[in-house]
């Protein structure tokens, strides 16, 4: 594998960079409320300022569909950049025209600026050329260090590398690298995987198969193999179109030898209380929200036995109190494992945000900035964003 890495660049100074990050963070009350992929952006910028380079920043922030949505306006996530940098951040509330190439022009080395949210432009989305030859019309380099979006046909991430030299910020790099210690693992390999989706997650089942040693479902992920099975899951949420997904790993009745499915859950009652039931015993008005002690115990097991750990999708509503004791064991037992015994992944907004409620996330080897272009890159998928910076 051959990187094309910032860290090659000779001469940096008074060379504009156009660096596209993702800083798709949350917001509460025009504040950003989570700001751990700004920090994961740092060590770029760092690196970029130090040389002497005149940057830009660019992000999406949201969905707003190629509209202006002043909620979705990224001038808060620039002034908690400001914070964290401690220097100064020129937010320009364009992103592209006469305003944005005035900012540049006075920009001066080791300074920086962030443009509005990229996504307000529809040119954005659709991969547009034009936008985005007029995105980075006066930059003299393009820097790559959103690898959440590297999955995504978009203009700031694919058509821009038409006009400029491509390369891969820190932050990619350390992504990329760390991706293919789990393509190329040292065994046993496990893999835990929650969430909902059987259709996001079964390429990646299948992709792992081969080289895992056990794959561990939990969430509304594995209530799907429960309905497959023609088990009573209640209420409980699962994924109405996964039946042929999940037909795929069984072969007649049996499950695939490899994907392990929990032994016992924790569901909600018609009361609003939790408690535990074997498979058997899930009752028409209930919710499976969590898995049980004894699969708990048994994922232990191949946990504690692991060579490479990945880890995506929670095991249940780990937001409710009576249902996060699955989740935050998982995330536990990944993070003793990690860090020397073994190599470990986590990755998954809400799975991140479940390792960092244990205060263990300095022990887990990569926490991964990235959630479905994580799952596309290590299912083999297409990664359009990496095309000119990285080579197999």
């Amino acid at each position: 594998m051959k990187i094309t890495t910032l860290k090659n660049v000779k001469n940096l100074k008074n060379k504009v960079v156009f660096l596209r990050v993702d800083f798709n963070v949350a917001l509460n009350k025009g504040k950003v409320a989570e700001d751990y992929r700004l920090v994961a952006g740092l060590e770029t910028i760092n690196f970029l300022l130090e040389r002497g380079a005149r940057v830009v920043v660019a992000t999406h922030l949201g969905d707003p569909k190629g509209k202006i949505v002043k909620e979705l306006s990224v001038k808060p996530v620039a002034l908690r950049l400001k914070a964290l940098l401690k220097k100064p951040v020129k937010f320009i509330p364009e992103v592209v025209g006469e305003k944005v190439n005035k900012a540049i022009s006075i920009l001066k080395a080791g300074e920086l600026m962030m443009l509005e949210n990229l996504r307000f432009h529809p040119g954005e989305l659709t991969n547009d050329k034009k936008f985005a030859k007029e995105l980075v019309a006066q930059a003299d380099i393009y820097v790559n260090d959103a690898f959440a979006v590297c999955h995504r046909e978009q203009a700031s991430v694919v058509a821009v590398k038409s006009f400029l030299p491509a390369y891969a910020g820190l932050l990619l790099e350390k992504e990329v690298i760390a991706l293919n210690k789990v393509l190329k693992p040292t065994k046993p390999l496990v893999v835990i995987m929650g969430g909902a989706k059987i259709s996001t997650k079964a390429p990646l089942i299948t992709k792992l198969y081969k080289t895992a040693s056990q794959i561990l479902l939990g969430g509304a992920l594995a209530n799907n193999f429960f309905k497959y099975q023609k088990l009573e899951i209640g209420k409980s949420l699962f994924d109405a179109d996964s039946l042929a997904e999940v037909k795929k790993f069984y072969q007649g009745k049996k499950l695939a030898s490899k994907i392990i499915l929990p032994l016992d859950v924790v569901v909600k009652t018609r009361k609003g209380t939790a408690a535990v039931r074997y498979l058997n015993e899930v009752k028409s008005g209930e919710s499976i929200l969590d898995i049980g002690p004894e699969t708990i115990a048994l994922y232990s097991k191949y946990i504690k036995a692991a060579h490479t750990l990945v880890w995506n999708g929670p095991m249940g509503k780990f937001e409710e109190a009576s249902f996060k004791h699955g989740t935050l064991a998982i995330a536990l037992l990944v993070a003793s494992r990690a860090s020397g015994k073994a190599f470990g992944l986590v990755g998954g907004g809400e799975t991140v945000e479940a390792l960092r409620l244990t205060k263990m996330e300095q022990y887990v080897d990569w926490v991964s900035t990235a959630g479905g272009a994580m799952l596309t890159y290590l299912s083999g998928g297409k990664m359009p964003g990496l095309v000119k910076i990285v080579s197999k």
